[in-house]
């Protein structure tokens, strides 16, 4: 509705006003949580990288140690081994609130299968080499799992600040500036009628003078 659609009255004028206080404070309160939900994501922006960082470096002795493994032992062997090592991987999740946005907590529980407990292997058919490669690797894993709990939260926060923006914009450009502008339409008409009738008021007082006046005289 328009500025030129509302009615020109004082009850009309209250409730404009009233709805300026309030997207006000809305604009207020969304753009606090704009702010709060974008220094979230950047803290755990800061610790993505982090992971990324320990990750690739992770990444990077495993296969070494993996490598170091394939010179003590054939592929055959090796693919035994990590068959053998299947592990079952307990997800808890936990969620936490931020500002209206879920954030997952994954907690990760590995069974414990060590190589070497194996019926298949001893002590003497198989070195440590495997079992730096099996620990490189069950770390990576780990990492692996924080990284998609840190990823998550990144992708619901994202859409959480961007539908935020977009409340905080259509209030501060949109909404605000049109009811500003039906508080003035409003005001301005006001005062036009005020006017009207004061000068309506002048006329009659005026004829009312007169006709006073000519009786006296008659």
């Amino acid at each position: 509705m328009g500025a030129t659609d509302v009615n020109p009255t004082r009850m009309e004028l209250i409730k404009t006003k009233e709805r300026i206080t309030l997207a006000v404070k809305g604009h207020k309160l969304l753009k606090q949580k704009r702010d709060a939900l974008i220094l979230e994501f950047f803290k755990i922006l800061k610790k993505a990288q982090d992971l990324r960082g320990q990750l690739a470096q992770r990444m990077a002795q495993g296969y070494h140690s993996l490598a170091l493994a394939e010179t003590y032992h054939n592929m055959q062997e090796l693919t035994k081994v990590s068959l053998d090592l299947k592990k079952e991987i307990d997800i808890d999740i936990e969620v936490r609130n931020v500002m209206g946005v879920k954030i997952p907590n994954i907690d990760a529980k590995m069974e414990h299968k060590h190589f070497l407990s194996l019926p298949t292997y001893s002590v003497a058919a198989t070195s440590a080499k495997i079992d730096a490669a099996v620990d490189d690797f069950n770390e990576i894993l780990q990492m692996v799992i924080r990284l998609a709990e840190t990823e998550t939260a990144m992708k619901r926060l994202i859409v959480e600040i961007e539908k935020t923006k977009r409340r905080v914009n259509a209030l501060e450009f949109v909404l605000i500036p049109r009811l500003e502008e039906t508080k003035k339409s409003i005001t301005f008409r006001l005062e036009e009628m005020e006017r009207d009738s004061f000068v309506s008021l002048k006329a009659i007082k005026r004829k009312l003078d007169k006709e006073k006046k000519a009786k006296m005289a008659g």
